[in-house]
């Protein structure tokens, strides 16, 4: 059941950014052949935030993604995670909260995040890349911080 909803988070993210990228007036009523990927074969950070952050937390970190208007809580301004930490990026305690490390989860109902971790091994089995594309992608949020 936890894995459905993992890879139901994913499947929104992925279909959301679909949605968000396709250009105004040029939708169609015919369904596509191709169903969005899960997973994206890029590793680096912007293209896997792009792809699984930027929905909710739009393409800046700003809080503003397409999904952002759907949620009960409004969505986290990702560029002000070094405000107030003396211009520090709290990395460790990033990966911990996108890994799921650094916040409890509740134990029914569903957590204002997906934990990217676990969902990230669900859609890729291969430890290696998914830690990789977690790392590039707290990387990346560190280049969003505003000074």
């Amino acid at each position: 059941m936890k894995r459905i909803w993992m890879v139901g988070c994913a499947l929104l993210g992925a279909v959301a950014t679909a949605a968000a990228q396709t250009p105004r007036g040029t939708q169609t009523t015919q369904p596509s052949a191709v169903p969005p990927a899960l997973t994206i074969a890029s590793l680096t950070g912007q293209d896997t935030f792009d792809a699984y952050c930027a929905p909710c937390h739009g393409t800046s970190g700003a809080g503003n993604g397409p999904v952002a208007a759907s949620l009960k809580v409004p969505t986290a301004d990702l560029r002000r995670l070094a405000l107030g930490r003396a211009g520090v990026f709290p990395r460790a305690e990033v990966i911990a909260f996108v890994t799921g490390k650094g916040r409890a989860i509740a134990a029914h109902g569903t957590a204002d995040m997906p934990v990217w971790g676990p969902t990230f091994r669900a859609l890729d089995p291969n430890d290696v890349r998914v830690k990789v594309r977690i790392e590039n992608v707290v990387d990346y949020m560190q280049t969003l911080q505003l000074k």
